[in-house]
């Protein structure tokens, strides 16, 4: 005969849902904060970057400057509300669900903290970005929902669970893998949150050691697969871009030319001062007075961008002048995470004619972005001290349920975060949006998990 008690509950999981709290007044929250972020947003809105992505999609001529992935998702929902509207509203459901399914979970151990979880979504720096079309955006949302669907079986260890578990744990990695697609630099972090969907109990160091290596290799495996194997896509040469960052942040640290050209003598002398920019790579590209730099990188009859000769350039220039390499990167690296950057492209909402600018019920959220912007709530260096900072208030509790995703999230943010030290052309804040995102739930759950290991120790 079958073992009966092997379909139901463990006792752990009665427990439970005997001190679980009323979901009730949690959905209300969901509900209401959905509603208001539709309010606000409506119809959400489309960045320049998002504008070149959609019309792409829409031609089918898929490049990979930016993600495809993202054109290909964005025709696939477009039917449901064409354009803008689309994309806005699934960025909306995912940061939402992320956010309710964390609250559902903090309501078997504690209706305050249930409540207080929907109230962190509003949190500035995670909200004023959920109308925003930027994959960055997408990504961190995307990860989010992912994270918290594991979290949110991660209880159900028994074999009549198991049935349902399963299902969400191969969406969530599903998402991770999404998440990859959209920002390929991702892949040093997706293993994190990979074994942890996997294995979402509890977080073990030693097995995430020995998958993180062959998981960064999978993951880096599938962007050529999808983009260029699956989709077909168009080599744009992106990489191409950090190194004519890192070449002028070599010429302008070591005060030598390192671009395999000849340059005026007018030219050599911008190069070594005005050109160089650590907020963005802009300066060699179209911004006055260096543009001059890829004119001539990409000149027809002789084209050096996305060519061989700029690969050997760039490795002869690291090799040359290591300390002016590093100097340029920790350079870019404190503008990204210490100092003021852009946050919203509100440049784009001065135009008098621009009905999404004049909202009224967004030009609320765009004075308090205006008040907010300089201080440290939008600086990422505060919110990577953050998630180390919750990882090490986590990191006894990694045991649990709670303690392992705190940890999970919190350690791949930081690792994310950490990525654009070698591959970061932008010091925007936007690259830093899954760290503010793994924070404050992760936060949530490692408060969690400090109130089960305390409740634990009073019943022993």
């Amino acid at each position: 005969m079958a073992d009966d008690s092997r379909s139901e509950p463990d006792p752990l999981w009665h427990e439970a849902q005997r001190r679980a709290a009323p979901a009730w007044p949690v959905f209300l929250l969901m509900v209401a904060g959905y509603l208001l972020t539709v309010l606000v947003f409506y119809p959400g809105y489309v960045t320049v970057d998002a504008r070149y992505v959609y019309a792409d999609a829409r031609a089918w001529q898929l490049g990979d400057w930016q993600s495809p992935v993202m054109g290909v998702l964005w025709l696939l929902i477009d039917p449901i509300a064409p354009g803008a509207l689309s994309m806005f509203l699934l960025t909306a459901t995912l940061y939402w669900l992320g956010f309710g399914l964390l609250a559902l979970v903090a309501a078997r151990r504690s209706l305050a903290l249930a409540l207080l979880t929907p109230l962190l979504a509003f949190v500035p720096p995670a909200f004023v970005f959920v109308g925003m079309v930027w994959r960055d955006i997408l990504f961190g949302v995307i990860w989010l929902a992912a994270a918290t669907l594991a979290f949110a079986v991660a209880e159900r260890n028994n074999l009549a669970l198991w049935r349902t578990r399963w299902p969400i744990q191969a969406a969530a990695l599903l998402l991770i893998a999404l998440g990859v697609l959209l920002r390929p630099n991702a892949i040093f972090a997706a293993p994190l949150l990979a074994t942890y969907a996997v294995w979402p109990a509890h977080f073990d160091l030693k097995r995430m050691a020995l998958l993180l290596i062959p998981g960064v290799v999978v993951f880096y495996a599938l962007v050529p697969l999808v983009y260029y194997g699956v989709l077909d896509a168009k080599r744009q040469n992106p990489l191409h871009s950090i190194l004519v960052f890192d070449l002028g942040g070599i010429t302008h640290f070591s005060g030598e030319n390192q671009f395999p050209v000849a340059w005026s003598a007018d030219q050599a002398a911008l190069l070594a001062s005005k050109c160089y920019d650590p907020v963005r790579w802009d300066s060699y590209w179209h911004v006055p007075p260096c543009p001059f730099v890829m004119q001539r990188l990409e000149r027809p009859d002789d084209v050096i961008f996305g060519t061989p000769r700029l690969v050997t350039a760039w490795w002869h220039a690291v090799a040359a002048h290591p300390l002016a390499y590093l100097e340029h990167r920790a350079t870019f690296m404190w503008q990204f995470l210490a100092r003021s950057n852009l946050v919203l492209p509100v440049w784009d909402w001065l135009d008098p004619n621009s009905a999404y600018g004049h909202s009224g019920y967004f030009t609320p959220l765009v004075a308090l972005h205006d008040a907010l912007q300089p201080t440290l709530l939008f600086r990422p260096g505060l919110w990577l001290l953050a998630a180390a900072a919750v990882l090490g208030l986590a990191w006894r509790t990694r045991a649990t349920p709670a303690g392992a995703f705190a940890v999970s999230v919190t350690a791949s943010a930081i690792v994310y975060v950490m990525t654009f030290f070698a591959v970061g052309v932008a010091a925007d804040f936007r690259y830093a949006y899954w760290c503010v995102l793994a924070t404050l739930t992760g936060a949530v759950a490692a408060v969690l998990a400090r109130h089960e290991q305390s409740a634990e120790l009073g019943r022993g």
